[in-house]
Formats: C-alpha cells, structure tokens, sequence
C-alpha cells in the first residue's frame, strides 16, 4: 500500500488491506479520508487493470452512482448564484419537459426521486440509447411519470443523470463534464474528477474487473425480482442488459451519463465532501453559502399536499430500492458498519465505491475501486471503510 495515513487513522488502511488482501479480492483501490480539514488518508493499492499495472497516485475509477451526489453539488452550485430554483419547475428551464402532464414537476423532484421517470427500460432497448444524449433528453421529454408526482420516491438509478443533467446544460449553456470542472474542481484545486472522461485522461482511468458469471448471476437475480409486483420498480430502475459489457470497453467514456459514468480520484471526492461537511476548515469564502448547505443537505422525508417536500405525510420506503433512503437534495444518508450518521450525507455506487460528509464528526470519506462485485445494495467494502474511520475519529476526540 502507497501513500500517508496519519497515525490516529491507522486503523482505515488496515481495513482496507483486509479487504483488498482477500481470496475473491481483484484489481485494486484508493481510500481518502479528511477530519476537520486534515487529510489523514490518502492511499492506494493493488492493481490498475488484469495485467497487473500498478494502482498509482493519480489512478481514477469509473464509480457508477457515486456520479450523483457530483452532479448534485453542481445544482446547489447554481442555486447558490440564483441560476437554479429548487422549487422551480423544471419546465422553467427545460419547456419541452413539460409534455405528458410534466409541468409540475419542480428541480426538487428530480433531486429527491420523486419524479416518477426511474423506467429508463421503458426508453431504450439496450445501452447504445443511453449513450446518445439527445436521444435520451427527448424521450424523457416525452414520458409520463408512472405515479402521481411527489407522491412517493423510486430511485431514479439512471435517468436521474440526464433530468438533472439537461436542466444544468439548459441554464449554462455547458456539458455536464464542463460544469463540473467550473463549479468543483477549479474552486477546489481539484485533480482526479470527470463525467464522461476526455481522451487525454484515459490512460489514467483503472479498467473495470467484472468476472461474467458474477455479472451473469446479477442479471439473473434482478431478472427473477422483476418478477414480482413489489421488486418492479427496482428491475425497471437498474436493468439495462447489456450495460456492464458497454461499461467495460472505451465507450463508456465517450458518452456522459451523469447518473452512473462519473470517473475519480478517492481524494478529490473526499476533497469535494470536506469542503461541504467541514466549511469552517478551510480559507476563504464557503464553497456553499451557509442556507444553501443547510437545505441540500436536509433529509426530504416528508411531503405536502401539494408536494411540496417539506410538511405531512412520511415519504419513507424508496419504492425502487426497498428501503428509507432519507434522500437530501442529491445525496443520501451516510451509512457505515459504525451506523447510520443522522446529518452525514453523500453518495454510493455499484461497483464499491462512494463518499460522504458528516459534519458532527468532522469526516469527509471517499473509496474507488475497480472490483465490480456483488449487487448494487449488497457491497460493504465501503460500508466497513466508513466505519472505520468514524471509529478512528472518535478515538481521536475522546
């Protein structure tokens, strides 16, 4: 293993050792970890691809969902500046979006997962659809919400990306990739953050490791709940065919899929939540200003009678992913093997990888990986990492 862990975080790194030392184990990582502003961990190990190059300093992997909260920071980014409105319809910004008795459908929907337009097999009949922008944009346009808006959450996995995406390219006139770089990484200093990755980049990107029966069997699982009434949303939400065997080739990277094809370094993750969670660590102005951070960062459980995501009735249960995912405005709960964070929040992604912030410890916490194993709820590498690092914190302040 490479890089610096402070003494007190020793503990994370011993973590990940573990579970990168095990006999189903392949490929390699990069942990991150920030308390109080202090990078405390920043590590890598294994390897890059299946000829055994090395995990180096600046290795980025394609993390899958964790692409969202990304995404997320640019909105609350522009509603900071009054470019964007959560409340605002996104027809505001988008008219064409406005179709199908769409009109009511607000930015805050699209961030919380009420939409009602998670039905991405609904739009495609395999992976070459989600790679064509324009394509997707206008069948989004054109689709009726399958439940009554705001009325209940049902995780958006893949069309979160274009809906949010196209509302961001509508209102700066940039691509998604492009946005990011201005809103989070010059701010920020940051090396190791794309969506969609450009050419001269490439070579820095860890190859995806999926073993095809594992992706062969998960197939066949989420094939098995589609069945069933209850798992329909799930199986509607996540299952393009063929997209793990697009996903492991170049063009994934020619495409910008702002739910699922961001690419990173553990540290600029960590780098980006540090910022957010721990403000008053760093010079300068705040990278969000101080409401702004409160209300993205707020869980949106409850709903008005007019939807309105703030009083009544208890969203509760995702109905895509089965259970509470106490959405905030992009981003989800922070859970660990230490336990759910009550005002942690961030992303995960199939595939292992994720990051979140917590404010009441301190922590910023980021994990990539090219291991795609498991299924897209079942990973707890990063679970374990997260936890971790909460105990190594507390050891820290006791």
């Amino acid at each position: 293993m490479e890089g610096h862990v402070h003494p007190d975080f020793g503990t994370v790194t011993e973590k990940l050792a573990h579970l990168t030392s095990k006999r189903s184990a392949i490929g390699g990582a990069a942990v991150a970890v920030y308390h109080r502003g202090e990078l405390v961990v920043d590590v890598w190990t294994g390897d890059r691809d299946a000829a055994g190059r090395p995990w180096e300093r600046d290795t980025m992997a394609m993390s899958f969902s964790t692409t969202k909260g990304v995404v997320a920071t640019v909105v609350h980014r522009l509603v900071d500046r009054g470019v964007l409105s959560w409340d605002e319809p996104v027809a505001t910004y988008w008219p064409e979006f406005a179709a199908k008795g769409k009109e009511a459908i607000t930015l805050r929907h699209l961030l919380t997962h009420q939409a009602g337009l998670h039905q991405v097999r609904t739009l495609v009949e395999d992976t070459e659809g989600l790679l064509d922008w324009d394509d997707m944009v206008t069948v989004l346009a054109e689709a009726e919400p399958v439940w009554e808006i705001g009325t209940r959450s049902g995780y958006h996995a893949l069309t979160y990306g274009w809906l949010v995406g196209e509302v961001i390219r509508r209102v700066t006139g940039l691509d998604v990739n492009e946005a990011v770089q201005r809103e989070i990484v010059e701010p920020l200093g940051l090396d190791g953050m794309f969506i969609g990755t450009p050419e001269d980049q490439r070579a820095r990107v860890a190859d995806l490791l999926v073993d095809p029966k594992d992706s062969a069997r998960l197939l066949k699982l989420l094939r098995t709940l589609g069945r069933f009434e209850r798992y329909t949303p799930l199986y509607e939400a996540l299952v393009v065919d063929d997209f793990l065997d697009v996903a492991t080739t170049e063009r994934i990277h020619d495409a910008e899929i702002p739910a699922a094809n961001g690419v990173f370094t553990a540290r600029s993750l960590a780098r980006m939540y540090a910022a957010l969670a721990t403000p008053e660590a760093f010079d300068g102005p705040p990278f969000l200003l101080p409401a702004t951070l409160a209300e993205a960062t707020r869980v949106q459980t409850t709903l008005g009678t007019n939807g309105d995501g703030r009083s009544g009735e208890r969203v509760g249960r995702d109905a895509a992913v089965m259970f509470d995912m106490r959405w905030r405005l992009g981003y989800h709960m922070a859970a660990t093997t230490a336990g759910v964070l009550p005002h942690g929040f961030g992303h995960f992604g199939f595939g292992g990888s994720g990051a979140w912030g917590d404010p009441d410890s301190g922590l910023a916490v980021a994990m990539v990986l090219n291991q795609v194993a498991g299924t897209p709820f079942g990973d707890t590498r990063f679970l374990r990492i997260g936890g971790a690092a909460v105990r190594a914190a507390k050891r820290r302040e006791d």
